[in-house]
């Protein structure tokens, strides 16, 4: 059985100080610390600086101002463009002859060629300019010989005939050259060349110019005879044969 008089455990002991003070107040003139106040969430942002505001305002109207500009310039090109609608000339190959065919052993080709083509300019309201014209006769992907064309100019809707001379003097091309041309004649006595063309040509339609475009254009399939006896050979088919840009 449990003493009565023996005293409760288990609760706190009793605060000697009820009212939250201490026994011993800090001396005079102490004060308490206190935590120094957060600023305004807003406080760095209150300064005015009138020069960067300048600055500021002045570059939105210079962008602004660019992009005017560019927008304005887009639209008047596409204006001009649908206008005047630019379109590529049109090339085709009226007449390939070889002269004085060899090709020795020593895998040594010499040849002479004129190629004849008609240059047409389709456009209505543009006439065409070009300038330093580029021209290889390839068997395959090989150059045989290669040359320059005049430059010349066209108006609308014209049509302009050009020659080209190559020749060849004893210039040296790959056995996998020289045995499929001497397999091709030996079949029929026909070879298979390519033309190709390079120029830079420009837009005109009175005021109104463009900068120098580079044109590309491969004239394909080129089957021209020549004969065993040395005489010239000449285009087969009787045809001319169309070209095609290489955009």
């Amino acid at each position: 059985m449990e003493d009565p008089n023996r005293p409760v455990t288990g609760y706190p002991a009793p605060n000697p100080h009820p009212n939250g003070y201490s026994a011993n107040p800090p001396p005079s003139g102490a004060a308490y610390p206190y935590a120094a106040a957060a600023p305004p969430p807003n406080a760095y942002y209150n300064y005015y600086d009138p020069e960067s505001v300048r600055r500021a305002n002045c570059l939105r109207r210079i962008f602004a101002f660019v992009i005017g500009l560019v927008i304005i310039f887009g639209t008047v090109t596409f204006i001009v463009w649908l206008v005047l609608r630019p379109q590529l000339p049109e090339f085709r190959v009226d007449s390939f002859s070889v002269s004085n065919f060899t090709l020795g052993n020593n895998s040594l080709i010499s040849f002479t060629s004129e190629i004849r083509l008609t240059a047409r300019n389709p456009n209505k309201k543009m006439s065409l300019a070009y300038d330093h014209i580029e021209a290889v006769i390839f068997y395959k992907s090989d150059s045989l010989s290669e040359t320059t064309v005049p430059p010349f100019s066209q108006d609308t809707k014209n049509e302009t005939s050009l020659t080209a001379n190559f020749a060849a003097a004893g210039s040296f091309v790959d056995k996998s050259v020289m045995d499929g041309i001497n397999g091709e004649r030996g079949k029929n006595g026909n070879v298979d060349f390519n033309l190709r063309m390079l120029s830079r040509v420009r837009f005109e339609a009175k005021a109104w110019r463009t900068r120098n475009r580079f044109l590309k254009v491969f004239c394909g399939d080129l089957v021209v005879g020549i004969p065993a006896d040395g005489r010239p050979g000449a285009l087969t088919g009787g045809q001319a044969v169309s070209c095609r840009d290489l955009r």
